[in-house]
């Protein structure tokens, strides 16, 4: 299957930023969104959908992309995301990397089927980080600026695992939350957690009643 290319791009003006986020699914931790404006005749060769490279080709690129691309990240809590929902604060996430990249690109393309509620001429592109080239970049900025953060959390809350799972819901991570209970970069919001403070509620109401 071809890479991501600037094909879709060359449609519209330059600078031109491409978008993406990392961190919709995880039951722990925040969303992070990435904006990079790649140098069309200087780009790291390899970039495709952060999905589809390894652990390793994601951080190789990761450091190139920091030396030869213009990177903005915009990151919404936890916090953030149990009060605005998590299709809202995946919006503001995309929001706060574009306005990280410290001017106002020509144009902005999105991953997606919807561009956040901005003033900005802008494209949603359904797949795009398998697509575009700028959306790929910034797909592989946004997860392995996520994956270091939930690494960096998996060390203050040993046990469930967040330094190979980074929050999703995965077998360990799901026996992880029910033996040990949420831990505050759980999201409230999110079903199984919501399902697991409530089960932990029960003893505590039961033994008020008596």
């Amino acid at each position: 299957m071809a890479r991501p290319c600037f094909k879709l791009e060359k449609d519209h003006p330059l600078p031109l930023a491409g978008v993406d986020e990392a961190g919709c699914a995880p039951l722990a931790g925040p969303v992070v969104a990435a904006a990079v404006i790649l140098d069309r005749e200087r780009f790291p060769r390899g970039i495709d959908d952060s999905k589809k490279l390894s652990l390793e080709a994601r951080e190789s690129l990761h450091g190139k992309l920091m030396q030869q691309a213009r990177c903005g990240v915009g990151i919404c809590s936890v916090e953030e995301i149990d009060a605005l929902n998590i299709y809202w604060a995946r919006m503001l996430a995309m929001a706060r990397a574009v306005e990280a990249l410290g001017f106002d690109p020509a144009f902005v393309l999105v991953d997606g089927n919807r561009c956040p509620k901005w003033e900005r001429p802008s494209r949603a592109i359904v797949s795009g980080d398998a697509r575009c080239r700028s959306i790929a970049a910034a797909s592989i900025v946004a997860k392995v600026t996520r994956d270091r953060i939930m690494a960096d959390h998996a060390a203050v809350y040993p046990g469930y695992g967040w330094e190979r799972n980074r929050g999703y819901p995965t077998p360990d991570h799901r026996r992880a939350l029910l033996e040990l209970g949420p831990t505050p970069l759980h999201r409230r919001s999110f079903g199984l957690v919501r399902e697991v403070l409530a089960a932990a509620a029960q003893p505590m109401l039961a033994f008020a009643a008596e």
